[in-house]
C-alpha cells in the first residue's frame, strides 16, 4: 500500500463528492486518472482493505435496516462470520464477548427484505438470529483517521 492508497482510504471517508463522476473528482484531488482510482479501489477491495464504498443514510429513510445478533459456537464463529459477511445487505459484523457473540447490521430496500435476509442467515447457519430494531436514533461518525508510519 502506497501513500496514494492511504490517502484514498483516509481522505474521502467524509464529504465524498456528490457529482456525476465522483471517481474522476477523487482522481483530480489525488493527481491520478479516474481509471487509476477505480483500479486502486478494486485492488484494495480484493485485498480486504475496503469492504464497501457507498453512502451511509440515517436508518429507515431509504429502505430498512436492523442490528442483529446470534450465538455461534466458538469453533464455528469464523465460518459463520464469513457466511454473514458474504451477504451484500450486511454492512459489517463484529465479534463480542457475550453469549450472542456475532453482531451485524443488515440494510435492504424494505423491512420485508431485511427480514428475508435474517431468515436466510438463520436457515443457512442453523442458528437463531436476534433482530434488534432501532428504537431511538443516534448519530455515530463512522469515519476513522487512519494513521500510517
Amino acid at each position: 500500500m502506497d501513500k496514494l492508497d492511504q490517502r484514498l482510504l483516509n481522505d474521502f471517508q467524509r464529504d465524498f463528492p456528490l457529482v456525476a463522476r465522483p471517481y474522476a473528482a477523487l482522481a483530480e484531488s489525488l493527481g491520478l486518472t479516474e481509471t487509476e482510482v477505480l483500479q486502486r479501489l478494486e485492488r484494495l477491495t480484493r485485498n480486504g482493505a475496503v469492504s464497501r464504498v457507498g453512502a451511509v443514510f440515517r436508518p429507515h429513510t431509504v429502505g430498512g435496516s436492523t442490528l442483529a445478533a446470534l450465538a455461534a459456537p466458538p469453533e464455528e464463529l469464523e465460518r459463520v462470520a464469513d457466511l454473514v459477511s458474504a451477504y451484500p445487505e450486511v454492512n459489517h459484523n463484529y465479534q463480542r464477548e457475550h453469549r450472542l457473540n456475532l453482531w451485524f447490521v443488515v440494510t435492504a430496500p424494505s423491512a420485508e427484505a431485511v427480514q428475508a435476509v435474517l431468515a436466510d442467515i438463520s436457515a443457512r447457519t442453523g442458528l437463531e438470529v436476534l433482530d434488534l430494531p432501532l428504537l431511538e436514533h443516534f448519530h455515530i461518525d463512522l469515519g476513522f483517521d487512519l494513521k500510517w508510519n
